[in-house]
């Protein structure tokens, strides 16, 4: 059994909008509260200790959603930047984003750059925010930047096995996610991190995003404790 202790844990907040829609309002409060809430859980896994979070907080499906929708998810991600940055160097927590950030809107780009720089020296928790984020998206072009790397003949083939591969991917500084959780009911990770989640262990919990609480990121915790996690291996007086 692999005793090792959890050093990244990623979360699909998913169900903003149905929890908005039980409580009779309007879907941009669901997802402010949902804000509320992630900003709750990253103090709380800084007194776990846990290293690293990420977030998958707008994926890049999500820009189909009605033109409203996005520019209001846009105000509330700027809005939050804008106030919670001091809580984030208050809580020792670094901020890091993945994905094709460069679809943004440019006042929410700045507003990243500089809540990252802002907390550039914390060292408690990487928190990273996954922003206009898919799997396949960050395969294809981690690909790309592998061909050009071998075409300009700075890298042979030979020498691409799963640590080079991973090496381009936008997570290059994050170790792989230990645990995964997906609020909502929904069984499926939704083009998040495909590559990187072989081995982790998979929470899908049957409630909303707005509705998680710190001590259900504590349940989580006990049950991941509980799991034995092997990568393939055999104990040597088990057989399989």
């Amino acid at each position: 059994m692999d005793n090792s202790p959890l050093q990244h844990m990623a979360i699909v907040m998913d169900g903003n909008g149905r929890w908005a829609k039980n409580q009779g309002v309007e879907r941009l409060e669901g997802h402010r509260k949902g804000a509320e809430v992630a900003l709750e859980i990253v103090k709380h896994a800084g007194k776990k200790e846990i290293p690293y979070l990420t977030l998958y907080t707008f994926s890049s499906e999500n820009w189909r959603r009605p033109e409203e929708e996005v520019q209001g998810l846009m105000h509330i991600l700027y809005e939050k930047l804008l106030k919670e940055a001091h809580a984030l160097v208050e809580n020792g927590v670094k901020l890091q984003t993945i994905g094709n950030t460069e679809k943004l809107p440019a006042h929410v780009q700045q507003a990243l750059a500089d809540v990252k720089n802002s907390t550039s020296h914390c060292t408690k928790l990487t928190l990273t925010l996954a922003l206009s984020y898919g799997a396949r998206d960050e395969i294809i072009r981690a690909t790309k930047k592998l061909i050009e790397e071998v075409k300009g003949g700075n890298l042979s083939v030979d020498k691409i096995d799963e640590v080079r591969f991973a090496s381009f991917l936008d997570t290059a500084s994050l170790p792989d996610p230990d645990v995964i959780i997906r609020t909502s009911g929904e069984n499926r990770l939704s083009n998040f991190l495909l590559w990187q989640s072989s081995y982790a262990e998979i929470f899908f919990l049957k409630m909303f995003w707005p509705d998680f609480r710190p001590t259900d990121l504590d349940n989580v915790l006990a049950q991941f404790v509980a799991r034995e996690r092997r990568f393939g291996r055999i104990e040597a007086d088990k057989e399989v």
